[in-house]
């Protein structure tokens, strides 16, 4: 198959890195420093105490890589604009779209009984363009559990997991969905189909809201957040808001704060990517996680009081150090 990677950072470079050592056909859209680096030295990457440099075809143009069969979309919600404008020259009649993202998706009510498919993010797609570039019938949803980070320019260091939950939305999965998990099975991913991947999206958002703005305002990694009581609390409150939201909307993720802080605990000592984004001094990913579940709230009547404080202190804090997309 031809497997176009758009968004080489850290989760989209894993999944490029490890695809490339297959018999399918892969490619890269980056951009900047990054696409020279792995156009200069292939893509570097780090895992199992080895570093490894595969050859990927990278430009900036997705017009110069033609028609795929898969294009994996692994960028932060600020920058699907950019991906909406330029992902046309890759889509054939029959390519699938695979939207490997943190945060609420864009296509999120497409296929939900809330709404009658009738209802749209707009804080998330303004306008309609993400929908009109990428339709939902060509989608597979894709939910990442692993930690992943780019040390260097055209390095990609894997931490720890390899655990990818997709799924169609509406919960009808096709060959869409099995073949590109073959292939990722085949690259070295644990792959699970999931029936109901909105519900899936839901279960990762109670980290993303919770632990992802809370690590960006206090510097601090995971564990210590989970050690510290009063911000455990504070994070706990945020997770039962989330929960509500969902299931106001037909989306129960079913499970305990405790136990979804127990999935952050196993991980042990990591940076989450708004943490890992902060110092690096780039723009958070706001819209993506707070915004967009905010507008859930809203569509679904539901009050967020915890949830509307976080969003607006990582605001004002991306505004002060100049993070704001």
């Amino acid at each position: 198959m031809k497997i176009c990677i758009y968004g080489a950072g850290a989760v989209g470079g894993l999944m490029a890195g490890w695809l490339a050592r297959t018999d399918h056909e892969v490619c890269v859209v980056a951009r900047g420093a990054q696409l020279t680096a792995i156009r200069e030295k292939g893509l570097r990457i780090r895992s199992d105490g080895r570093e490894t440099a595969v050859p990927v075809r990278a430009e900036s143009n997705a017009a110069q890589l033609g028609a795929q069969d898969y294009v994996l979309v692994s960028v932060k919600s600020q920058s699907l604009p950019e991906v909406a404008r330029g992902i046309a020259p890759l889509l054939g009649a029959d390519t699938s779209v695979v939207t490997a993202m943190n945060g609420v998706p864009w296509w999120f009510f497409d296929r939900l009984k809330f709404g009658d498919g009738k209802l749209r993010l707009e804080s998330l797609d303004p306008g309609g363009a993400l929908a009109r570039a990428m339709p939902t019938g060509r989608i597979v949803g894709c939910v990442v559990h692993l930690a992943a980070s780019t040390p260097e320019r055209g390095v990609v260091s894997h931490n720890m997991g390899r655990r990818l939950i997709l799924g169609e939305p509406g919960g009808t999965n096709t060959a869409r969905t099995r073949e590109i998990a073959q292939a990722l099975t085949q690259a070295g991913f644990e792959c699970v189909q999931s029936s109901f991947i909105e519900k899936d999206f839901w279960v990762k958002l109670l980290g993303n809201v919770s632990f992802n703005p809370v690590s960006a305002l206090t510097l601090a990694t995971a564990e210590r957040l989970i050690a510290d009581a009063e911000v455990k609390a504070y994070m706990v409150a945020i997770m039962r808001e989330v929960l509500e939201i969902g299931r106001a909307v037909g989306v129960d993720a079913d499970i305990d704060p405790e136990a979804r802080i127990d999935m952050a605990r196993h991980l042990g000592k990591f940076k989450t990517s708004m943490l890992q984004d902060m110092e690096a001094g780039k723009a958070l990913e706001i819209d993506g996680l707070l915004t967009g579940t905010l507008e859930v709230a809203r569509k679904a009547g539901v009050a967020a009081p915890f949830t509307h404080s976080l969003s607006g202190l990582i605001r004002l804090r991306a505004q002060t150090t100049g993070q704001t997309a």
